[in-house]
């Protein structure tokens, strides 16, 4: 059962080391079920090309019945001859993405839940035992070994978090480079050969999608939010408490689920906005249940008790979002209803547990109160600065202690939303990979995770970098500056940290100066460091002239501003935040280096 607790189990057994290569030749086989799922034929496949390309020895791909007694073999899938090596394993536990790495014998087994547990089984073994690296989607180290010697192996493990995503580019379009990460949420469209993904028929602020006020508004206005005497869909909601769109409501989510098969979970949410019902009867349920969230719930539980009646495996999803975040003093969602809070009023510069700051503290009420009445929760956090992608962002130090308390709070799906549209923002390679191993494994330790990255794919200049960042942490944290997620207060950046900051980039780019590949890393990681110079640059040169102290900014911004929108075209940076093309921020920019 330790498996279902999302703990890995390490146990000593009278396995020893083994040897899959020797000198580029081997004996095993990567051996599959006859019956093998498509997730298990893809991980056999990827073994195979992986450990081909690590060792030069060719592994061949077999059933069960094709290789004899003696030989050894590498199992993949829940094979029955894998099975009765590790029959101490609740394999109901694992669910769909658990995994088992076990060498017994000569033997290793490389198996999990279905469908994606053994897919992940194969990439953990790689990237933990042989030291395969997927950095990004188009950036992979494979260590070179002719002879691949292995250690024992006894690890059963399922991950706590069921639904895992982190919202940036490299992943949301490349969903293969999502499942190494063993990342699985909605905006991963990973094939079924790869395991699929957790699918949502909608996705959040649904209201309107499964009501839409152009069908319904001119004869149901009751339908739709009471607001100052006067129905409206204008930037407003559903009037939950409205029997008959309920009905409705409820037989559009069942024509969702009935063209989604494979959607598990249908979101029913409210819209972007507020101007909740102000109805009589809505807020007679508002006043009783002490928030917003009961009416909606009250409506939604009846929802999810007629969509259970067809398909009893759906989950409907709810938000838990501003004005409905406060749970609701007497209804309880029902065991078939998730609830997703939204932490988008916190300050993300520290750690939503300590609830050192009121918006930190409110956020940790709400998450304990739903913990208390909800059976499933899910959370909807906020990663980057969404009015500008391209600035410093020093949230990195609250990462995964915000996980951990996600965690230790019963939440068992979870959505980061970071830069999902750039290619040039703050250090959103080495974000994207920290989520990936964190979301799988929370108790992993984000400081050796960071280390591994900033040397991995910067080289020599990776502690030039960790410097940096400290630098920056260190700088936010002693502003003592609110620093929520649509932040636009750089002035934590003061000249001597601006200075040190440039400093340490110099270093990092010497560091790897005869390497043009890292040193082209190291160049684009410079940008967010440029446009803070930008934005600061004036008031900056303003002081240095003030108190004679060093400058180490640009001497021409001109120059340096069309430097930053010429490197941003060419490393395929089309945005400047969410939603608003950098193209249309040329004039602001070049404003900038005007000094306006």
């Amino acid at each position: 059962m330790l498996a279902a607790l999302g703990i890995a189990m390490s146990i000593a057994s009278s396995a020893s080391a083994i040897t899959l290569a020797d000198r580029s030749k081997t004996d095993y086989a990567i051996v599959v079920a006859s019956n093998a799922s498509a997730p298990e034929k893809t991980a056999a496949a990827e073994l195979q090309t992986y450990l081909k390309q690590v060792t030069g020895a060719d592994f061949a791909i077999k059933t069960e019945y094709e290789v004899t007694a003696t030989a050894p073999k590498i199992f993949v899938g829940q094979s029955p001859s894998a099975k009765k090596l590790v029959l101490d394993v609740d394999w109901a536990a694992l669910k769909s993405d658990g995994i088992v790495i076990r060498t017994v014998g000569n033997d290793l087994v490389l198996a999990g839940g279905q469908p994606r547990g053994t897919l992940y089984a194969v990439y953990t073994f790689l990237e933990d035992t042989v030291g395969v690296r997927w950095w990004t989607s188009s950036e992979t180290d494979v260590p070179t070994k002719k002879t691949l010697r292995i250690p024992e192996l006894n690890t059963v493990y399922a991950p706590k978090l069921i639904s895992r995503e982190a919202h940036y580019l490299d992943p949301d379009k490349n969903p293969l480079f999502a499942a190494k990460l063993r990342m699985n949420g909605n905006f991963y469209d990973i094939p079924a050969e790869y395991g699929g993904h957790v699918a949502f028929a909608g996705f959040v602020h649904t209201s309107y999608g499964l009501i839409p006020p152009a069908k319904y508004f001119e004869d149901h206005p009751e339908w739709f939010s009471l607001i100052d005497g006067k129905r409206t869909h204008d930037w407003a909601q559903l009037c939950w408490t409205n029997d008959e769109m309920r009905k409705e409501l409820t037989r559009n989510a069942l024509e969702w689920i009935r063209k989604d098969p494979n959607a598990g979970i249908i979101s029913i949410s409210q819209n972007d906005c507020h101007n909740p019902c102000q109805c009589e009867k809505c807020q007679a349920i508002v006043k009783e249940e002490g928030s917003e969230a009961g009416p909606l719930l009250r409506c939604l539980n009846q929802v999810a008790e007629d969509i259970e009646k067809e398909f009893p495996n759906v989950y409907v999803e709810t938000l838990a979002y501003q004005y409905t975040r406060k749970p609701p003093l007497h209804v309880k969602p029902r065991h078939n209803i998730i609830i997703r809070l939204c932490s988008i009023e916190c300050d993300f510069s520290k750690p939503l547990e300590a609830g050192s700051v009121p918006q930190n503290k409110a956020f940790r009420d709400d998450i304990l109160g739903w913990k208390a009445i909800a059976p499933n929760l899910f959370i909807w956090d906020y990663v980057t600065d969404f009015s500008r992608y391209l600035q410093p962002h020093p949230n990195m130090r609250v990462l995964a202690p915000n996980i951990r308390f996600f965690v230790d709070n019963n939440v068992i799906g979870l959505f980061e939303q970071g830069d999902s549209y750039t290619t040039t923002g703050d250090f959103i390679r080495l974000r994207t990979w920290l989520f990936g191993h964190l979301e799988w494994n929370p108790s992993a330790d984000e400081k050796k995770l960071t280390k591994e990255f900033l040397n991995g794919y910067y080289g020599k200049a990776g502690p030039y970098l960790k410097q940096y960042l400290d630098l920056v942490h260190d700088a936010q944290a002693k502003s003592g500056k609110f620093m929520g997620c649509y932040n636009q207060d750089l002035s934590f950046l003061t000249l001597p940290v601006m200075n040190k900051a440039t400093e340490l980039f110099a270093k990092a780019e010497q560091a790897v100066a005869k390497d043009p590949v890292l040193a082209a890393r190291v160049r684009r990681e410079r940008l967010s460091l440029d446009y803070a110079w930008l934005v600061r640059w004036k008031d900056l040169k303003k002081e240095a002239g003030k108190t004679n102290a060093e400058y180490a900014g640009p001497a021409d911004p001109k120059k340096a501003s069309e430097e930053f929108i010429q490197l941003s075209r060419e490393w395929g940076n089309k945005f400047f935040s969410e939603g608003s093309p950098l193209d249309d921020h040329i004039a602001e920019l070049e404003a900038l280096a005007k000094g306006k």
